[in-house]
């Protein structure tokens, strides 16, 4: 197996056309949620199953702050989305960047991809003169997703639910100094 160096994947702005690739690294995740007994977080089903969600990620993709990381033959190992916030959470009190999507593939070879297209997120808040992220993720199960977020700098906001789905909202300051 090749070994992929992250910091040579390429991060571009994505298009429908990478939808069927995403599509696939969501079914990756949703098939490691399975077997963790994982399935409080979005079903068990995969997502290429569903034609609603086909359909939104390939509405998804097409959006102007959406991204992915590719390897130099094409590989798509995550995708990112950027954005306004979800219309259920809080507006904001200040200017931000939203987290609205993160993927990463379960491949070994893209280890470390979720903080680095995390790491683009800041870089593209600073080059917009923002310097508030913030995100919502997943907040029953074990907790491991909302705690790594906070291994990225991000800090808990306010857990709350959505139609019974725990949530967890984050949110990361930058500073003029922070470099990561």
């Amino acid at each position: 197996m090749d070994v992929v160096d992250i910091e040579q994947l390429v991060i571009r702005r994505a298009t429908v056309l990478d939808a069927p690739a995403v599509l696939k690294v969501f079914d990756e995740v949703m098939a490691w949620f399975v077997q963790m007994g994982n399935e409080g977080q979005w079903g068990c089903e995969p997502w290429s199953a569903s034609p609603r969600r086909i359909q939104l990620l390939e509405d998804t993709c097409a959006l102007p702050g959406a991204w992915v990381a590719e390897d130099k033959r094409g590989h798509l190992f995550g995708a990112l989305v950027l954005g306004e916030a979800q219309p259920y959470v809080s507006p904001a009190t200040e200017p931000e960047i939203y987290v609205r999507v993160l993927v990463a593939s379960r491949d070994v070879r893209a280890r470390g991809i979720g903080r680095r297209l995390l790491a683009f997120a800041d870089n593209r808040a600073r080059a917009a003169g923002v310097q508030s992220l913030r995100v919502d993720c997943y907040g029953g199960g074990t907790g491991a997703l909302v705690r790594f977020y906070e291994s990225c700098g991000y800090e808990r906001i306010a857990a709350f639910s959505v139609d019974g789905w725990p949530c967890q909202l984050l949110g990361r300051s930058l500073k003029a100094t922070d470099a990561s």
